[in-house]
């Protein structure tokens, strides 16, 4: 039996990058809490910091400045940055 393939928005992905970047959790934690692949999340990561430097992505490019979730935080990970499951 086959899996379906989940999708994210380009919004749900930059702000899991912005997770990494701009509020100092790691992509181990980021990944853990919001169910994604590490692999995925690192290649977001890495595509947002070139994107940052003035690189043209090669793939889809990440919306600029969307700011849906700029105060939201991973359910899994406390105000003291340490996982509370």
């Amino acid at each position: 039996m086959t899996r379906k393939r989940r999708s994210f928005t380009p919004e749900f992905k930059q702000e899991a990058a912005i997770l990494v970047l701009d509020q100092g959790y790691t992509i181990s934690q980021v990944s853990v809490s919001l169910g994604v692949v590490e692999s995925a999340l690192r290649r977001r990561v890495k595509q947002l910091e070139a994107e940052r430097h003035g690189v043209t992505p090669k793939g889809k490019a990440l919306p600029l400045n969307s700011g849906v979730f700029r105060s939201w935080r991973p359910a899994a990970i406390g105000w003291n940055g340490r996982r509370t499951y």
